[in-house]
């Protein structure tokens, strides 16, 4: 079933405008007398109507990138462009109104107000941004009903489990009908089942009201999901070039894992699947991926990792090697050299316990 999210009067754009434009970014730390640069020369272009998924490795700088598009935070050199306005010059002031109005995040810890519930989290924000009580009203219920959780909203965080609790922090970002939502690691701490349900519902955001979603994941389940996958390394944006080793890391694993996933996620998963982008690599470009990962390997083991190892047919039976001698040596080639246990010393063969003390069965001789 299709959720369809309700909007509150945003005008349509063409596809192809601009929502971020995120032009040669870097973020630097000081901590102490040493410099830590969280971000690099970032330049990322989404589109409006886009579902962009930054990954990488924790304190790759994905959070820092997310915090610098929403204004959080303040690069240290470069500019972030939001609907072709440079917000790098804006004031606290007109940042606040960005994230009021034009901006909705989602928060890994849900960061849910304890003492309200599903129905006022949603509520209030509606109330800061000026609304009347009728429209937070209806605007409120219609979310909630959008997100499945009609029947909740008078429930407490704490009375939600995990995947109802970011269902409402999806809803409280959408409140004010934002143009763009960033979410960090909105599934970080949720099952495998809940997670495909939550970027489900993000999916369907983007493709029926045109919301342009850019998320951090760590979660490889719910990738496949995502058309657009951008990967940071050491605050760095890869290029697409660089990129291709990890998407097809990403890609083996799934399918290396996919039969241990409940049917239902495996569902999901089948249902948009038609939306993302199909990179399934070639053996030889496997290979390559192998070899750049580890440069000690020659391309006949690279081979022998995926089992494609190329023997091609002799010219004459009789060439081919069956002697005990050749088939040692290509054993001897993937096996680690063990060396040959020495015998026991005089004194370890001899080795009685001391006076009072009985040896372990384990030691005794078998004819005791």
């Amino acid at each position: 079933m299709t959720t369809s999210v309700p909007t509150n009067g945003i005008a349509a754009r063409s596809q192809t405008d601009l929502v971020v434009d995120v032009h040669n970014v870097s973020r630097r730390f000081v901590v102490g007398s040493e410099e830590i640069w969280a971000v690099r020369d970032a330049s990322l272009q989404v589109a409006q109507g886009e579902f962009v998924a930054l990954i990488g490795r924790s304190g790759s700088g994905k959070t820092t990138l997310l915090n610098l598009i929403a204004g959080l935070d303040s690069p240290t050199s470069g500019h972030v462009m939001i609907d072709g306005e440079n917000i790098t010059e804006y004031n606290e002031r007109q940042l606040t109104q960005l994230r009021r109005h034009r901006v909705g995040f989602v928060f890994q810890s849900f960061g849910l107000l304890p003492l309200l519930s599903a129905y006022e989290n949603v509520e209030l924000s509606l109330r800061i941004a000026g609304a009347g009580i009728r429209e937070r009203r209806r605007r409120a219920d219609e979310l909630l009903e959008a997100v499945g959780l009609a029947g909740r909203a008078r429930h407490r965080p704490y009375e939600l489990s995990g995947g109802e609790q970011q269902r409402v922090a999806i809803a409280r970002a959408l409140a004010n009908s934002p143009a763009l939502i960033l979410a960090d690691e909105p599934t970080g701490e949720l099952d495998s089942t809940t997670a495909v349900s939550i970027f489900r519902l993000l999916h369907d955001l983007v493709v029926e009201q045109g919301v342009t979603i850019i998320t951090t994941t760590h979660d490889r389940t719910v990738m496949e999901l995502v058309p657009r996958v951008e990967e940071m390394r050491d605050g760095r944006l890869l290029e697409p070039e660089e990129q291709e080793l990890f998407r097809y890391t990403v890609r083996d694993e799934r399918s290396r894992f996919a039969a241990d996933l409940p049917t239902d996620v495996q569902d999901e998963v089948a249902a948009v699947r038609t939306h993302a982008a199909d990179f399934a690599p070639t053996v030889e470009e496997r290979v390559a991926a192998e070899i750049a990962a580890h440069p000690e390997l020659t391309e006949d083991q690279a081979r022998h990792v995926f089992g494609t190892d190329r023997t091609p047919a002799p010219a004459e039976p009789a060439a081919v090697a069956t002697s005990s001698e050749s088939e040692e040596q290509a054993d001897a080639a993937w096996r680690p050299e063990i060396p040959d246990a020495e015998p026991p010393s005089e004194e370890e063969a001899t080795f009685a316990p001391p006076p009072g003390v009985e040896r372990p069965t384990w030691a005794r001789p078998l004819d005791e």
